[in-house]
């Protein structure tokens, strides 16, 4: 949920104002409605007392959510950590789609606070409005909107680019050569060109590209097909081999976790075989210990997990660099620790 105003010229006075008027209601809503509602004392350490209060931390039984001001707009985050399957880290904050997760009863009180900060504000200032929602991806298919729909409908929104690339160039000249449009060949991209790129699993795939946002273009497929590909992961030829599939990350964190399942059911052999494919030079492998989190990092780096069978194993080159002030190496098939 996010509160935005636009006024224009923004000074320190506007958002003293805005803090006074907006923040303090919205932090009185909540605590009317059985919200227990503080400043993190995380960001205190981290910035300054003044600072963070601009912060709340807000909870509800287990139901939590962030509250932030920042210049003209106030976020107001909801999120659990009793079903997050894929990040239960940080208490559910980076779960992704996190209203479809949540248990049916905090999806209601979430509802219900959110809907009654709604009513509020629209009752008590002029001029504010709950805005429509922007198509979004879920909305391309059969019978609803094309890829085409959805782009056009996000330009006509967006403040950043509107989808006239030749005054965008006129308005940016830095893009005509810029980063933001080289390709993996660092040739120039253009709106409308035909790409090549490589999809999650690898393999080869082909379309259009349309200027996004900084290095990021849409790219279309057909009448739904659309993805958001960085500008140095996209191709203007078709890349050499395209039947071999770029997978080496998803075949390593794949084969890391069936050693992990091997582990776990005491099949040493099985786990032998897949640590020498994985592994073939036996150099020292290492676990990575988040001292923040209390949990070890999985493979490739994606999520937590306290179990260090399914911790990721890494070489030294791939972990030293990590701050030691957090994260610790852990020799594995060995209780001696090494410090970073």
């Amino acid at each position: 949920m996010c509160i935005l105003e636009n006024p224009g010229h923004v000074d320190d006075g506007y958002e003293r104002g805005f803090k006074r008027e907006v923040f303090r209601r919205i932090i009185q809503t909540l605590n009317r409605l059985g919200w227990l509602v503080a400043i993190p004392p995380d960001k205190i350490e981290q910035y300054s007392a003044s600072f963070a209060r601009q912060f709340r931390y807000c909870t509800k039984g287990d139901l939590k959510a962030d509250l932030k001001l920042c210049g003209r707009s106030i976020e107001l985050e909801f999120f659990q950590n009793i079903n997050a399957p894929d990040r239960p880290d940080n208490e559910g904050r980076y779960q992704y789609d996190k209203e479809k997760h949540m248990p049916y009863l905090m999806r209601m009180e979430m509802l219900r606070t959110r809907n009654r900060i709604v009513t509020y504000l629209t009752n008590v200032f002029d001029g504010y409005r709950v805005a429509e929602r922007s198509p979004g991806w879920r909305d391309i298919g059969p019978g609803k909107m094309t890829n085409m729909d959805v782009i056009k409908a996000n330009y006509g929104s967006d403040w950043h680019f509107d989808g006239n690339w030749q005054a965008y160039l006129e308005k940016k000249p830095y893009m005509r050569t810029s980063h933001d449009r080289k390709s993996a060949e660092k040739d120039l991209l253009e709106p409308g060109m035909r790409v090549w790129w490589f999809d999650s699993k690898g393999r080869i795939m082909t379309g259009i590209a349309w200027y996004h946002i900084n290095n990021m273009w849409y790219v279309t497929w057909g009448h739904y097909g659309i993805d958001n590909i960085a500008s140095f992961n996209l191709y203007t030829s078709l890349p050499e081999r395209p039947r071999m599939k770029r997978n080496d990350r998803q075949r390593r964190k794949k084969l890391e976790e069936l050693l992990g399942d091997a582990v776990t059911r005491m099949d040493y052999l099985r786990a032998h075989q897949l640590k020498q494919i994985l592994y073939p030079d036996n150099e020292p492998l290492y676990r990575l210990f988040h001292t923040g989190h209390q949990l070890y990092h999985r493979p490739e780096f994606n999520g937590y997990t306290k179990d260090p069978n399914y911790a990721g194993k890494f070489r030294r080159s791939e972990v030293e660099s990590f701050n030691p002030h957090e994260n610790r190496m852990e020799l594995v098939g060995d209780e001696q620790e090494v410090a970073v």
